[in-house]
Formats: structure tokens, C-alpha cells, sequence
């Protein structure tokens, strides 16, 4: 059940969202009006290409979605298991993502679509990365999955079944984190431009070092 799961999942939680919502209004402010932190939008228009006579556009298109892929590729080659659990290698994810947000801003700034493309793969990375929270399914970029199932949840407890809580507090902090992040990414973009992706980056190598330290100073002593 997810009240077994540690504290410190919720707020990782918030900031990925936080994290993932800065990176997509980013995107959606400077990549060419693109979102890049999910896939609905994208398959979307990838469908609508496929009636234009714009090849580069839908090869672009085609290009942030197996970027996303790639990047939860990467998560699942990593990572074992379905459930959040100490010592796996969410620090080494999330510095991958640091860096694949660093080398999109280098790409973004000389106008090439591969900034585009590491800024995709960094956000399916980040979402594959807490999939799954002891059965409850959590994605962190984007936010139409959690909205459903607390809809579900208030369904369930209307019919007077039992209502999970911490799972519900879970989903807020997600959704708000998500919300927050926009209006952060939003508010850098105006200052910085692409720069403005220095901060989600910064903070997911702050991240994975405070889980090193975290998983460092829980890790049982070795006997004597």
C-alpha cells in the first residue's frame, strides 16, 4: 500500500512535477510552441501531418516522440521493480537529465531541433523514473492520469467505499507541483530565454545528490 512508502516521496514527487511543468511551459513558450513533457498533443499532430505536404514537420514531430521513448528507455534499462525503493539509481537519472537539459539549451540557443529532441528524451526519462508508487500510477510530466483517478477515487468514496488519503494528497502535490512549475518556467522564460532551462536542470542534479546523501546516511551500518 502507498502508506508504506517513505515521506520523502511526495515531495520528490512535487518537484519532479514542479521540474516537468518549468520544462513544458519552457517548451511550449520557445520549441516552437511544442510541448515536450508528454505525448497526446504531439501524436496528435503527428496525425494531422500525415495529411500535409510537410515532410520536415512531421519528421520533427516524429523525432520528439522516439526522443520521449528513448529517454524511458533509458529509466527502464536502469531501474527494476514497479515500486519506489531505496538505493536504486534514481541519482544517476536524474544527473542524466540535468545534463540532457544543459545540452538542450547549447542546441536551442544555435536554432537546431536536437535541443528539442534531449529536452523530449529528458522528460521520458523523468516520467519513466516514478512510474509506478506501489500501485498507485503516477506519472510526473504531465497531469490528465492523476486528474482521472482522483475523479475515480471521489466516484469510489461517493458509493461509500474506503477513500486512501495520503494517495489523494499525493496526486495534489503532483498537480500542483505541475502548475507551479509553469508558472516558474514561464516567468524564467520571459528573463532568460533557453537559459531559463539552467534552473529544472539545476534542480534535478540538486535532487540527485540529496538522495545520495539521504540514501548514505539511511544505509544500514555495516556489522562488525
Amino acid at each position: 500500500m502507498i502508506s508504506k512508502l517513505p515521506k520523502w516521496v511526495e515531495y520528490g514527487a512535487f518537484v519532479l512535477a514542479l521540474i516537468a511543468g518549468c520544462v513544458n511551459a519552457i517548451g511550449l513558450l520557445g520549441f516552437e510552441h511544442q510541448s515536450v513533457s508528454h505525448l497526446s498533443g504531439t501524436a496528435t499532430l503527428v496525425g494531422t501531418q500525415l495529411l500535409s505536404s510537410s515532410p520536415t514537420a512531421l519528421l520533427h514531430l516524429l523525432g520528439i516522440l522516439i526522443s520521449f521513448i528513448i529517454g524511458a528507455t533509458l529509466s527502464g534499462a536502469l531501474l527494476s521493480g514497479s515500486s519506489v525503493k531505496l538505493g536504486r539509481h534514481y541519482d544517476t537519472l536524474l544527473v542524466v537529465e540535468g545534463l540532457l537539459l544543459i545540452g538542450a539549451i547549447y542546441f536551442l540557443q544555435a536554432g537546431s531541433f536536437v535541443g528539442h529532441y534531449m529536452a523530449s528524451a529528458a522528460c521520458g526519462l523523468q516520467n519513466a523514473l516514478a512510474t509506478t508508487y506501489s500501485g498507485a500510477i503516477v506519472r510526473t510530466t504531465h497531469v490528465t492520469g492523476i486528474f482521472t483517478d482522483l475523479g475515480i477515487m471521489l466516484g469510489s468514496w461517493l458509493k461509500g467505499e474506503g477513500f486512501d488519503r495520503r494517495k489523494a494528497v499525493l496526486f495534489l502535490l503532483i498537480i500542483t507541483g505541475f502548475i507551479c512549475g509553469g508558472a516558474l518556467g514561464a516567468l524564467l522564460f520571459q528573463q532568460f530565454q533557453f537559459y531559463a532551462l539552467t534552473v529544472p536542470a539545476g534542480i534535478c542534479l540538486i535532487l540527485a545528490i540529496s538522495y545520495r546523501l539521504y540514501k548514505r546516511k539511511t544505509a544500514p551500518k555495516p556489522s562488525q
